[in-house]
């Protein structure tokens, strides 16, 4: 390929900053950082639940909102890093990926949302989780309700309301021209705002990522699966003799036993 064909010179500065520049920044932000706060702060590797403050929001934002995200990152796997001449070669065309893609990107995205606002509210309204609210915390949630709310803006407006827009010709050549080392900014230049702009705020998510509780990702405890129960057992109550307590071993008394009144098995 020649220089003036290639993809870097197809571009203006502002393109290459914007699509080039700004996504590697941000990914070697995303793995030096990881680094570092893996390194420096073991210790507050986690997400700092404060459940024991406030429980009943969480009860139900936090399933919902996680729920819901692990949904729409599955899609957006499919659908950023699997080309469509893959699905296509599965037997599925284009107008049904699409229509599935829409239908189960909705209901995730709605619980998204609606889980995200839960906790978002949480910490506006319950004092006690407010006052404890991290200087990482009030930059990560606006930039993920942002970056979430861009990402549903792009598809109600493209793809429920408009006439379709395929973004798999476009935002997700640029995407993965990014890990194959071959950018393509000319590819997402062309794609409408919302998807730009949506784009944009996830870099910065990445970017973010290794300095906020998001970090707990990569801590999930899937250990507690696979571990055996702890068998445990509850001492008898002592027998009583003439209105006290028989001592165990004395005479008259009857020892402790160890065999359970009630028990259960816990992880």
């Amino acid at each position: 390929m020649s220089a003036s064909s290639s993809p870097l010179t197809a571009t203006d500065g502002t393109g290459l900053l914007l699509w080039v520049a700004v996504p590697y920044i941000c990914l070697a932000v995303f793995a030096v950082g990881h680094v570092w706060r893996y390194r420096k702060d073991q210790f507050g590797w986690t997400s700092r639940t404060s459940q024991l403050l406030e429980h009943r929001w969480l009860r139900w934002g936090s399933p919902l909102f996680h729920l819901g995200a692990f949904a729409v990152i599955g899609g957006h796997v499919v659908g950023l890093a699997v080309p469509a001449s893959w699905t296509e070669a599965a037997g599925i065309g284009e107008h049904a990926y699409h229509t599935v893609a829409v239908a189960l990107g909705s209901v995730a995205g709605a619980a998204m949302v609606v889980g995200l606002g839960m906790l978002c509210a949480r910490r506006l309204l319950a004092p006690r989780i407010r006052t404890r609210t991290s200087h990482s915390d009030k930059v990560l949630f606006p930039l993920l309700a942002l970056t979430v709310a861009l990402g549903i803006a792009a598809t109600v407006v493209h793809n429920i309301a408009g006439g379709g827009y395929d973004y798999r010709a476009t935002v997700s050549v640029w995407f993965r021209g990014l890990f194959l080392l071959q950018p393509q900014p000319e590819a997402i230049s062309g794609a409408p705002l919302l998807f730009q702009l949506h784009a944009l705020t996830a870099c910065l998510l990445f970017a973010a990522w290794p300095f906020t509780r998001l970090v707990h990702v990569w801590s999930a405890p899937i250990g507690y699966l696979r571990r055996p129960y702890l068998v445990y057992r509850r001492k008898a109550a002592p027998a009583v003799h003439g209105g006290r307590p028989a001592v165990p071993g004395a005479a008259g008394g009857r020892p402790r036993t160890n065999g359970p009144s009630s028990g259960g098995r816990v992880r």
